[in-house]
């Protein structure tokens, strides 16, 4: 499967271990059962197809956090610090401001309804993805994958 990804399980998770130097972050747990006490994140939702490709360069560099996938793996969520969407300007995927509605970040629990972790928060590399780094990765994503539909 795509991204590293494990599906012989019900719950989906990238295939990389954390590194111990995770720095906090106001919208993620830094142990277990925190969940409800976290502070609000936002979400950043992309394209399938390009957020995967994304996952796949920011691991490559250790920068992703937790990131959801929908019930059809349409579209990716990559958790990020509070505020991001004041700024946020991405063409073809939208940041949303979440105020704490139904996102917990939960070690082994179903983040929301119809939705599941494609890079939980216990495998991630830190607790949100850095927006500058995922706006980065996100148009690499995108040029890469104009490249490939052009060879086509």
């Amino acid at each position: 499967m795509e991204a590293g990804v494990d599906s012989s399980s019900s719950r989906t998770t990238a295939l990389h271990q954390p590194r111990q130097d995770r720095s906090p972050s106001p919208c993620a747990p830094q142990a277990p059962g925190l969940g409800p006490d976290a502070g609000p994140c936002d979400l950043v939702t992309v394209p399938a197809r390009q957020g995967l490709e994304a996952v796949d360069i920011l691991r490559l560099r250790d920068g992703v956090g937790p990131v959801l996938h929908d019930g059809e793996c349409d579209t990716l969520g990559f958790l990020v610090p509070p505020g991001t969407a004041d700024a946020w300007d991405v063409p073809g995927s939208a940041c949303t401001q979440t105020h704490g509605r139904g996102l917990r970040v939960v070690p082994d629990e179903q983040p929301l309804t119809g939705a599941g972790w494609l890079v939980a928060p216990e495998a991630a590399f830190s607790s949100a993805t850095d927006p500058a780094v995922l706006r980065d990765a996100l148009g690499e994503a995108a040029r890469t994958i104009a490249a490939v539909d052009r060879c086509r």
